[in-house]
C-alpha cells in the first residue's frame, strides 16, 4: 500500500499547485493532507472540480481532481466538451468503487464498478490502474507527463487498499446536537409521510431509528434525493412528502432546490442536516463557511425556512408548520462524527426498498376516485 504522503509529495515534486475534488473513502489519506492547504478547494460536485481545475490551468497552474467514479458522471461533460475541446491537460484520480467485483462493495456502485473503465475508453481518455506500490505511481505519473505533452488529460484509477490513510486528530467536542438525536427527533413528526433520505450516513441513521417501508433509502445517486421528493410531490399531491438531505448532497445540486422552490409544492417538507463535513467517506469538509440554508430556501421559493440546533427547537418548529402549505426547508446544525449506524442492505436489497416503497406510494383505486 502506498503511504498518502508519499503520493502528496510525488505531485508536489511535479508542481501540481491546485487541487479540488469530492472525497471516497479510498482516497480518504491524500484529502487529509490536502485539507490542510490552501491550495485545496473542496467542490460541491466533480464538475465543478474539474472546471475549478481547468480554469487553474489556465493561469499556468497544474491541477489535479480527486473524486469518486460514482461522481464520473458529473465530470463527462466538462471532461469532454470543456477540457477535451479546449485541449486543456489536467490528472485525474478516481477511485475504482465496485471493481473487480460488483460482490466487493455496496450494490449502488455495482453499475460503475464494471463501467468505469468502459467510459474512459469509449471517449479516449488515456488511464491507467495504480499497484500498491509506489513504482506503479512513478510510472503512472510518467505516463500523465507524455500525455500532458500532448494536451490530453491523464486518469489514475484507484482500486481499494492501494493508497493509505492518514491519521487527523479527533473533531473537538462543542457539544452539538449529534446526527442520531436529530435524525431520531424528525422522524417522530414523519407520520405516513412518504420519505426519501440522502447516500451516506443519513439513510443509515434513519433506518436505524424507524425502519419503514415508506422510507426509501438512496443509497448512492449523491445530490439527487430532492429531485426524487420533488417528482413524487407532484404526482401525489394528497400525500406528504419528506426529504431528509446532507449538507454536501443538498450543495452537490442546488437546482433540485430551486426547482422545488419554483414548483411550490404544499406537502413537501425538506430538511437538510448540516455537519460541514462529509461523513461517510472520513469527515472531509463540505465548505470553509456556513451555509445559510434557511435565506437560500426563502430566495428560491420555498415558503418557510427555519435553522434548528437542538430538539426542542425541531419539535416546536415541526409542530408549528405541521398544518401549513409547504415546501418547507428545515436546517438542523449537527455535529460530525459519532456511531456508525447500520447498513440499509444488512437488511434489504435496494429492490426490496423499492418494491416495498412503491406499493406505499403508488395510489390505490380508491385513492384515485378520490383524487378523481
Amino acid at each position: 500500500m502506498i503511504d498518502a504522503e508519499f503520493v502528496c509529495d510525488a505531485l508536489d515534486r511535479r508542481d501540481f499547485g491546485f487541487f479540488s475534488g469530492v472525497p471516497c473513502s479510498f482516497l480518504k489519506g491524500p484529502f487529509a493532507l490536502l485539507e490542510k492547504r490552501d491550495t485545496y478547494v473542496p467542490a460541491p460536485n466533480e464538475g465543478i472540480a474539474l472546471s475549478m481545475a481547468a480554469g487553474a490551468e489556465l493561469t499556468g497552474t497544474r491541477a489535479v481532481v480527486l473524486a469518486q467514479n460514482s461522481g464520473l458522471g458529473n465530470l463527462l461533460d466538462p471532461l469532454t466538451s470543456l477540457t477535451m475541446a479546449y485541449e486543456i491537460p489536467l490528472l485525474l484520480f478516481i477511485s475504482l468503487r465496485g471493481w473487480p467485483s460488483a460482490e466487493d462493495d455496496e450494490p449502488h456502485h455495482a453499475a460503475m464498478g464494471a463501467g468505469t473503465i468502459g467510459v474512459l475508453e469509449a471517449i479516449d481518455v488515456a488511464h491507467g490502474i495504480l499497484g500498491p506500490d509506489e513504482s506503479s505511481l512513478t510510472e503512472l505519473l510518467d505516463l500523465a507527463e507524455t500525455e500532458r505533452r500532448q494536451n490530453r488529460s491523464f486518469v489514475i484509477l484507484v482500486p481499494a487498499k492501494t493508497i493509505g490513510t492518514y491519521q487527523t486528530p479527533p473533531a473537538v467536542d462543542r457539544n452539538e446536537l449529534s446526527r442520531k438525536d436529530a435524525v431520531a427527533a424528525l422522524a417522530e413528526h414523519l407520520g405516513d409521510a412518504l420519505v426519501y433520505s440522502t447516500t451516506g450516513m443519513i439513510s443509515r441513521e434513519l433506518f436505524g431509528a424507524s425502519d419503514n417501508p415508506r422510507n426509501f433509502y438512496m443509497q448512492g445517486s449523491m445530490g439527487h434525493a430532492i429531485g426524487l421528493g420533488l417528482g413524487t410531490a407532484l404526482n401525489r399531491p394528497d400525500r406528504r412528502i419528506a426529504v431528509v438531505d446532507g449538507d454536501g448532497a443538498a450543495a452537490m445540486h442546488l437546482g433540485g432546490l430551486a426547482l422545488a422552490g419554483e414548483r411550490q409544492p404544499e406537502n413537501l417538507t425538506h430538511f437538510v442536516l448540516d455537519n460541514g463535513s462529509y461523513d461517510s467517506t472520513g469527515g472531509q469538509r463540505t465548505r470553509d463557511s456556513v451555509m445559510q440554508w434557511a435565506d437560500l430556501a426563502l430566495a428560491a421559493g420555498y415558503r418557510t425556512g427555519q435553522t434548528c440546533r437542538t430538539v426542542p427547537e425541531i419539535h416546536a418548529h415541526l409542530e408549528k408548520i405541521a398544518d401549513l402549505p409547504g415546501p418547507h426547508l428545515v436546517a438542523i446544525h449537527i455535529g460530525k462524527g459519532g456511531a456508525t449506524p447500520p447498513r440499509v442492505t444488512s437488511a434489504h436489497t435496494n429492490s426490496q426498498v423499492r418494491a416495498r416503497f412503491q406499493r406505499e406510494a403508488t395510489p390505490s383505486a380508491a385513492d384515485t376516485g378520490r383524487r378523481g
